[in-house]
């Protein structure tokens, strides 16, 4: 099953969400999945997913519902469609995906590729680490003391990079198109604070307001006119 649904996200640029949502439905019920809703299977159309520690790790998956993975808990993948995936601290997975959710990891947790959502907040807790890449659509991307190796990448979504944080890879905002620029009303608000770094470029191809602490490091910045501030937050 998780092979599938996987699959079904390749095209994320490509297609509208309820198409994605209907492909991603689909293959569940024709999957077979069991649909129990006991928190402890590993698939399920409807209901939320629970994995304690200490169980060998696999891939995990809903239509409806959440992903609870426990403190110290390993799995390979997470995926769900309409719920949200909380990795627990010092948990670690390959990569974890949501449609309309958000996605966060907890204190000291890994993610060894990627983290996706399209409509939901990402947050990054201290000591959190994504090798690979954090993005979505809409919804706020928070980092507290974290690492992403891969980049960010954001549509709508306002920014905040705290503490410690590192990014590799740089940060691109893109520019909304099709459906997408509907909703297309808020400017993205980018905080880098003081004692993150991001490397790489800063890409907007939108308006945003580009907030950077004296005490922080970025790379090259095109599309935008950063704004410095001191102490540990902008002016609202």
């Amino acid at each position: 099953m998780s092979e599938g649904i996987d699959r079904a996200f390749r095209p994320l640029r490509r297609i509208a969400v309820p198409g994605m949502m209907a492909a991603l439905a689909a293959f569940v019920a024709l999957s077979g999945c069991d649909a129990a809703d006991n928190g402890n299977d590993s698939t399920k159309i409807n209901g939320s997913v629970h994995v304690p520690a200490g169980k060998r790790p696999g891939a995990v998956a809903t239509v409806n519902g959440s992903i609870y993975v426990d403190d110290n808990a390993a799995i390979t993948s997470a995926t769900t469609v309409n719920g949200s995936v909380n990795l627990g601290d010092h948990g670690t997975a390959t990569s974890l995906k949501s449609v309309n959710g958000a996605i966060t990891l907890g204190s000291g947790a890994h993610v060894s590729r990627s983290i996706a959502s399209v409509n939901g907040e990402l947050t990054l807790h201290d000591g959190a680490d994504v090798a690979g890449s954090l993005s979505n659509v809409n919804g706020t991307i928070t980092l507290s003391a974290a690492h992403v190796g891969g980049g960010i990448k954001t549509v709508n979504g306002s920014m905040t990079i705290t503490g410690a944080s590192h990014v590799e890879g740089g940060i691109l905002v893109q520019k909304p198109s099709g459906e997408l620029m509907l909703s297309n009303r808020d400017v993205p608000r980018i905080v880098i604070g003081p004692g993150a770094s991001v490397q790489g470029a800063l890409r907007f191809e939108r308006t945003v307001q580009l907030y950077v602490s004296d005490k922080a490091t970025i790379g090259t910045v095109t599309g935008a006119t950063p704004i410095p501030f001191t102490g540990d937050s902008p002016p609202n």
